[in-house]
């Protein structure tokens, strides 16, 4: 996150931090010159923001979906520069989306993310360099925007599913888990939740989804009172105990 909750508030720098990520700026001005994208990322104070990269100064890791979701739909033109509030840019794109391409396209134009694994702890993690050549590739071809958040939607829900099929299955190979929760801010977005949704009922699982608590942050700060609320009851029966 370039910047820490700078990043938040710019979609761009999420853009930026990918593209470093995933191929350095050589090879996306060798192979994306002539994309928009590239001159707005140019005129950036790269030297600085490079510099906070290599030396981690305000720009802490993120594993959060928001800022993929971010740094998407910047590149795609979606709040660009600024939002007004969070999760704008992710709200706006999936308004966006072609319901066409979204149920009828084929699946092999799907955004794809791949599924390696760390090599320190041997963990599996969603990869995103496919996708980012994927979409840099529709940019080039001048793709309409709302195929491409289909796209980018369509791809995402897929490796959730690869990914949860994956985590369900013992090492070897049968299935130990059958029931999944969605949860989380990203799952209030509908058209990806209800992809997913879609797709792991049909593989057989199980899927719960929340009715009255919030996914987001609300559920979170929810579940925070709750515990505060049991230590605090705690703490008041122990000092009824010691009285007695």
């Amino acid at each position: 996150m370039l910047g820490g909750t700078q990043a938040i508030k710019e979609p761009w720098r999420n853009t930026y931090a990918h593209v470093m990520a995933e191929m350095g700026w050589a090879e996306f001005a060798t192979n994306y010159s002539d994309l928009p994208l590239f001159d707005l990322l140019a005129k950036k104070p790269r030297m600085m923001l490079d510099r906070m990269l290599s030396r981690r100064i305000n720009s802490p890791l993120a594993s959060s979906c928001g800022r993929l979701f971010d740094a998407a739909a910047a590149a795609m033109g979606i709040c660009t520069e600024h939002v007004l509030y969070e999760g704008q840019a992710a709200m706006e794109m999936e308004a966006l989306v072609d319901d066409d391409t979204l149920h009828h396209e084929d699946e092999s134009l799907a955004y794809p993310f791949s599924i390696p694994r760390l090599k320190r702890c041997g963990l599996p993690y969603v990869e995103p360099l496919g996708m980012w050549g994927a979409l840099l590739g529709d940019l080039i071809l001048h793709t309409p925007v709302p195929v491409m958040a289909a796209r980018f939607h369509k791809g995402l829900a897929n490796v959730i599913c690869h990914m949860v099929t994956q985590c369900s299955q013992s090492p070897d190979g049968h299935d130990r888990h059958q029931t999944v929760v969605l949860s989380g801010g990203v799952f209030q977005n509908q058209v990806l939740f209800e992809l997913v949704k879609a797709k792991l009922t049909a593989a057989g699982f199980t899927v719960f989804s929340h009715k009255q608590v919030p996914m987001n942050d609300g559920g979170i700060a929810l579940g925070q009172a709750a515990i505060a609320a049991a230590r605090s009851l705690q703490k008041t029966n122990e000092v009824q105990s010691t009285c007695v």
